[in-house]
């Protein structure tokens, strides 16, 4: 089962459940994953879900943040639940000593020299590690590798 049809179940569990929060996250995620095949005319693979998923969980994070400096937690508060609703769907999360291997691994493979190859490197991480891995930390491990 694709990624995109255990979230369309996970709609009508929680429609059956009348669990109102997590039912409004999973409706947000499929309007995000429709409007995306509508714009490019795709249908969405697994990994495209999991990059939308990211940027959401992204925009969440930055939500709360603001939310919590402008003293207004209640907001904070429904941010917080739709990110945990929305980490669910990821995959196992790589840890920093794994991220630092798996750059290292390809930064010596494409023989990047210093920080101008920086680019090409994160050009190559990015498909390699899509989904598997925060990208502020593989970038951080990337700057790390390409200045000793």
């Amino acid at each position: 089962m694709s990624l995109k049809d255990q979230i369309t179940e996970d709609m009508k569990t929680a429609m059956r459940a009348k669990d109102s929060e997590r039912l409004a996250t999973i409706r947000l995620l499929l309007a995000a994953c429709k409007q995306k095949e509508v714009d490019e005319r795709v249908t969405l693979d697994d990994a495209m879900v999991i990059g939308l998923i990211d940027k959401m969980i992204k925009q969440r994070k930055d939500s709360i943040t603001a939310f919590e400096q402008g003293g207004r937690q209640d907001l904070a508060d429904k941010e917080a639940a739709e990110l945990k609703v929305l980490s669910g769907y990821l995959p196992e999360r790589l840890s920093p000593e794994q991220i630092d291997a798996e750059v290292a691994a390809l930064v010596a493979s494409l023989g990047a020299k210093g920080p101008g190859d920086m680019g090409k490197v994160m050009g190559a991480v990015k498909t390699q590690l899509a989904g598997k891995a925060d990208m502020g930390l593989v970038s951080a491990a990337v700057k790390k590798a390409l200045n000793p």
